[in-house]
């Protein structure tokens, strides 16, 4: 009785026994890897294909236990081609995966060169009152609007897709660009610090399936740009006049003027520090005098 225990002891604590602390490290970071490659396929139209693929795999391993000569043959031919095509059809989506890696905070937050410059720095109360007091009133009149506010990844791919207008903001103004049957209402304004830089610009579109089908283009725009960006986007449909706010992959909708404002007053709060050599950010001075106070 006490070998048996002894042996049940070994076979379900031996293997723990021999873990070491390189063995903990490389489970979190593949469980971390294949949770977010899984929420990546998930809200992308990979899913579909991921689901075409099962069935293929399927297919694949009936051919093997039929033992079927002829079509394992031309299977193994087509497996190198078939690789160069998952490449091909998933590029878009491989391509928006990098940018993501990229603008991660968590990468930026641990890499040696860091440019803590964030875009919103030179706005002020007024500048707040224009866009709220603009984007609501192109929502009472059911106007459709697409502002985007530029932040630390720089939008230039997108400005030079417009035209360029380096003008003071206003609310006339923005209520003016987005009015019908004008040169400039259709697209997206996009603004850098304290000016609307360019207006007319073309925005990457959403593929998440998971939107509403009730949303249109403007809003698939305005979700696009803050998949592939840090920027905060403003929506006015035109359909029902509501507004919408697009930032880090996620659309609110229905906001309202106070939630506008708060999350435009909070870029006020950032500073524009110079770039620095250092291993990990830390806290700033600022939220150093917030804990002392």
């Amino acid at each position: 009785m006490e070998q048996m225990k002894e042996s049940i002891k070994n076979l379900v604590l031996g293997p723990l026994q021999s873990i070491e602390f390189n063995d903990i490290f490389e489970i979190v970071i593949l469980s971390f890897l294949i949770y977010n490659i899984l929420v990546w396929i998930k809200r992308t139209k990979a899913w579909s294909l991921l689901k075409g693929g099962i069935v293929c795999l399927i297919f694949i391993i009936l051919v093997s236990i039929f033992k079927l000569q002829t079509i394992s043959w031309i299977l193994s031919n087509l497996y190198n081609v078939g690789i160069i095509a998952i490449v091909i059809i998933f590029q878009p989506e491989l391509r928006r995966a990098l940018e993501q890696l990229g603008n991660n905070k968590i990468m930026s937050d641990f890499t040696l060169l860091s440019d803590n410059r964030d875009r919103g720095h030179g706005f002020t109360d007024e500048i707040i009152n224009d866009i709220v007091e603009a984007t609501f009133q192109l929502g009472k009149t059911k106007t459709g609007a697409l502002i985007v506010i530029e932040q630390k990844n720089s939008l230039m791919e997108y400005i030079k897709t417009g035209i360029p207008l380096d003008a003071m903001i206003t609310a006339p103004l923005l209520v003016q660009i987005f009015e019908h049957n004008t040169p400039l209402h259709d697209g997206a304004v996009i603004i850098r610090e304290d000016r609307i830089i360019s207006a007319t610009c073309y925005l990457p579109l959403s593929d998440n399936m998971g939107i509403s089908k009730s949303l249109g283009t403007r809003h698939r725009a305005g979700l696009g740009i803050s998949e592939v960006s840090d920027s905060i986007t403003i929506i006015a449909s035109e359909e029902t006049g509501h507004v919408s706010l697009a930032m880090g992959g996620k659309l609110t909708r229905n906001v309202t003027k106070e939630q506008l404002r708060e999350v435009l007053e909070k870029l006020q709060d950032k500073t524009n520090e110079t770039k620095r050599f250092r291993l990990w950010k830390g806290k700033s001075k600022k939220d150093e005098r917030k804990v002392d106070q």
